[in-house]
């Protein structure tokens, strides 16, 4: 029987998961070129956006991230965290302990996902410059529009025009802060952006773009 888009969409979302599963359970977290002791910048932002200990924020791949370490710490009460590899949500579990019960865990591929609710805030650190295809760029943002509430903040960070073109063995899109914008649409308001340079766990230097966008009102 030949296949069908959601099937051949399906066994997209499965190699992701075996990639993403392989990549942490290969080196852990403090191995992956991603990882940052503290998310200086990310926090910076959310707190730009006016929200705080009573919004709400949705982490996108956030994984074993320690952004939402440093929520808790700030006493958010409801953060999610939303990641296709079942291996980085347990690794980001395991160091919380019990404070892990505090948070919504999300084990899924954003372009699959249905949000069943709304949020304050939408962070994503580096997941949607590996969107290379249209039809995966689209889903995302149908989840962003579905997912994030009238007047909410989305903050993206994405590898900068003279970032890397691979990471994690894969191929990503680079944007600068016009770009971003015109690819998220016009549902969603530009109203600032930073540049960022990352240094990885080995020494080397990446650099990264973040941009704020604000969702208009329906």
């Amino acid at each position: 029987m030949p296949s069908t888009p959601d099937s051949n969409s399906a066994a997209v979302t499965d190699e992701r998961e075996r990639h993403w599963n392989s990549a942490y359970l290969a080196k852990g977290e403090t191995g992956v070129s991603w990882f940052e002791e503290t998310p200086e910048l990310s926090l910076e932002l959310i707190a730009q956006t006016g929200a705080g200990r009573t919004s709400s924020l949705i982490d996108i791949g956030g994984g074993a991230s320690r952004l939402v370490d440093a929520l808790l710490l700030e006493g958010w009460k409801s953060v999610a965290v939303l990641d296709i590899s079942q291996a980085a949500i347990e690794t980001a579990q395991a160091r919380l302990g019990k404070s892990a019960a505090q948070v919504d865990w999300i084990v899924s591929d954003v372009t699959r996902w249905m949000p069943v609710r709304s949020y304050d805030v939408w962070h994503d650190r580096a997941a949607f410059h590996f969107l290379t295809e249209p039809a995966d760029r689209e889903a995302y943002i149908d989840k962003l529009r579905s997912a994030l509430a009238p007047g909410g903040h989305a903050i993206i960070a994405t590898f900068a025009p003279d970032g890397p073109e691979r990471c994690s063995g894969l191929s990503v899109m680079r944007y600068d802060p016009q770009a971003l914008a015109e690819t998220i649409g016009a549902a969603f308001e530009p109203v600032g952006s930073r540049r960022h340079v990352h240094t990885t766990p080995w020494g080397s230097r990446q650099a990264f773009q973040f941009s704020v966008l604000r969702r208009k009102p329906d």
